[in-house]
């Protein structure tokens, strides 16, 4: 951050359709909230090409450093983290726009590590994510007893590895349940999906990936629409016998063919607004 200016340098990583989003907010906007843009770069760079002016593109991943970004923000793929994380944290904050790569306890384990020894914040999103304020304080208490997050969408918005392409591709002709169970077994069978998942397993930390629930659901009369259902299970009355419960149930509006919903790209960028700096840790956002 200039010292001058107070402007904070913000590097993106990827430019699909979040990254353009997340760019030409910048470049529209950030005059307004103190921020500028650091560097783009995409795995092809043809795809920045009068969009993006050029002094921005970043060719060559490797020289981040040079450009003097206070935050780096990756919407890329969940193998940009897991290659790149540790160096982003040595000299910038950084936003894990695809935290399905924390599934994998190693790269968890030394993020956690590159941030607290940098005194750099690794940030999560919230994404699609309803209620992450009010789960992380109840495991924060104690008091969180199960999580489930079922995830329904049309089977052409999903990108899947195997074995769930195959019972994707059988769900063209009717509703089926492509998987239930722990979160940490999804996350690396569709990374690009169930990120809304790996950031509940992460406010719901004393539950993690091993214990929150994630089912995802292919239902091809599902058009226009992703649908995200949470069910949040906290401790039972001794002396009624009681259990205390909540169920939200997100209906977010989705182009065909869509990854991602219209109202994640705005949750994003209001994720992006908070990451100032909160110190070496983990901080959903």
């Amino acid at each position: 951050m200039s010292k001058e200016s107070g402007v904070r340098r913000v590097g993106i990583v990827g430019y699909g359709y979040l990254g353009q989003y997340l760019v030409q907010k910048i470049l529209k906007e950030g005059s307004l909230h103190h921020l500028e843009l650091a560097f783009v770069w995409n795995r092809h760079l043809e795809k920045m090409e009068g969009t993006v002016p050029e002094h921005l593109q970043l060719r060559d991943l490797s020289e981040f450093d040079k450009r003097q970004a206070d935050l780096i923000v990756e919407v890329a793929h969940s193998s940009i983290t897991r290659d790149h994380g540790t160096d982003f944290l040595s000299s910038a904050n950084f936003m894990v726009g695809s935290p399905t790569t924390l599934a994998d306890h190693p790269t968890e384990k030394k993020l956690r590590e590159a941030s607290r020894q940098s005194g750099k914040t690794l940030y999560i999103p919230r994404g699609a994510l309803w209620g992450v304020e009010d789960i992380q304080k109840m495991a924060d208490r104690g008091t969180l007893k199960a999580l489930k997050i079922t995830m329904t969408k049309h089977p052409d918005s999903f990108k899947l590895e195997d074995p769930l392409v195959e019972r994707n591709d059988a769900a063209r002709t009717k509703r089926l349940v492509l998987y239930e169970g722990a979160v940490r077994g999804l996350c690396p069978l569709a990374p690009n999906n169930v990120n809304t998942m790996a950031a509940a397993s992460m406010a719901a930390h004393t539950l993690g990936f091993d214990g929150v629930v994630g089912v995802l659901i292919a239902d091809p009369s599902l058009s226009g629409w992703h649908l995200v259902d949470i069910e949040v299970t906290g401790p039972t009355d001794e002396q009624s016998g009681n259990t205390f419960n909540v169920k939200t149930s997100r209906r977010n509006p989705a182009r065909p063919s869509s990854v991602t919903g219209i109202a994640t790209f705005d949750s994003f960028w209001s994720s992006l607004l908070t990451c100032s700096g909160h110190g070496g840790c983990v901080y959903l956002c």
